[in-house]
């Protein structure tokens, strides 16, 4: 087992391609078709669920158990809510995210003809000449923000003319930006980031011509932002799943800017603790820089393939993000730390044998190392 190089050039390329692509829950299908011509590219086989979440196949010398890891490639978005009297649009967000992170960003609207309008996410008291210092005060909530559509449009029947609907789909516009010190700036970084550093490892194993001791599919899943993620991709062989997702930098967290972060618990509760501590493992036998930390508002792809019954060992790897559900920024040297992680992962054998068994005896069942337990002495009555 080695830990192999990662070709930054292509992940950087990966994210950028695919962060051009609008994919809000609900509206993914562009993305799923740039994500099957990427595997083709790569040579690996896949297949589609009815509603397009993805799974491709990397073939082990052993046939069971498999393991997958997972990340999703739908965004936050919004959909129009409502035509408004004078020609604007009221919003409402798809998946969970802040009214203030949504102002003043540039927008794509969707229409049911195919025709598609740009236009601005404002508060509703946007211009201080009119509004002076209400446009401080004003509450920051979905119900004080409008799109302005930049088209002739007075009023609803304007808006209806355009072909313009409720319930069509609006992207924000990610606005991506690659600094020389190795930053990427950019919206939906969760989970493209993620998805970039899935495809840049799972090149590296293919260069390598390394042999995998157990089957690996790379799950793609297009609903992780309302909740539904990897529980409707997944088959019974499947006893491990590692997602990559983001890692939350912010005041009182513990996650690692510049390498990669294992989560012990988010908010579905703890992860697996054997597949954990696997993968802290693997960083310190390869000197890969990473951190722990826990995420109390926060659950991934892995939390709802549990929710949903699925009986798997579940672990979550991070990239750290700064800014999470706003204008993100990550480090290459974080994607790259998480990619080379997974490559070992994608290396290494089952972190559990017995799990080849959906039900079997105590024995090869793993224990968790304790220390005796000292005997409690009860008073005398």
């Amino acid at each position: 087992m080695e830990k192999l190089p990662i070709d930054l050039e292509y992940l950087k390329d990966v994210l950028l391609r695919l962060l051009a692509v609008p994919s809000p829950s609900g509206y993914t299908d562009m993305a799923v078709h740039f994500a099957c011509d990427e595997l083709e590219a790569l040579g690996i086989p896949y297949g589609l669920t009815r509603r397009g979440a993805i799974r491709a196949d990397i073939k082990g010398t052993g046939d069971s158990p498999h393991r997958a890891i997972v990340a999703h490639l739908d965004t936050l978005g919004a959909m129009v809510k409502n035509l408004k009297d004078n020609g604007r649009l009221e919003i409402a967000p798809v998946g969970t995210w802040a009214a203030r992170a949504a102002e003043r960003t540039r927008v794509t609207i969707f229409s049911d003809d195919e025709r598609k309008y740009r236009g601005t996410i404002l508060p509703l008291k946007a211009s201080g000449h009119t509004f002076n210092d209400e446009v401080d005060t004003q509450p920051a909530t979905w119900d004080n923000l409008e799109i302005r559509v930049d088209e002739i449009s007075h009023d609803p029947t304007d808006l209806r003319e355009l072909g313009i609907n409720v319930g069509d789909v609006i992207a924000l516009d990610p606005s991506p930006e690659v600094t020389s010190s190795g930053f990427i700036v950019s919206r939906f970084l969760d989970d493209k980031a993620g998805v970039a550093a899935a495809f840049a490892a799972i090149k590296a194993v293919r260069e390598a011509t390394v042999d995998l001791p157990v089957n690996c599919h790379l799950l793609l899943t297009i609903s992780e932002e309302v909740g539904v993620g990897a529980s409707h991709v997944l088959h019974g062989d499947v006893s491990e799943l590692v997602t990559i997702d983001n890692g939350t930098l912010a005041q009182g967290q513990n996650t690692n800017e510049l390498g990669v972060t294992i989560a012990m618990q988010d908010s579905s509760g703890p992860f697996d603790w054997h597949l954990t501590h696997k993968l802290i493992d693997l960083c310190r036998a390869h000197n890969i820089g990473y951190s722990r930390d826990l995420f109390r508002y926060y659950r991934s792809d892995a939390a709802s393939a549990v929710e949903a019954g699925n009986d798997i060992r579940a672990a979550l790897v991070c990239f750290g993000l700064d800014a999470s559900h706003g204008y993100e920024r990550v480090h290459l040297d974080s994607l790259e730390a998480a990619a080379q992680l997974l490559t070992l992962y994608m290396q290494s054998p089952a972190t559990v044998a017995r799990d080849r068994q959906r039900l079997g005896p105590i024995n090869g069942f793993p224990d968790q190392p304790i220390q005796k337990t000292a005997t409690i002495e009860l008073p005398e009555d």
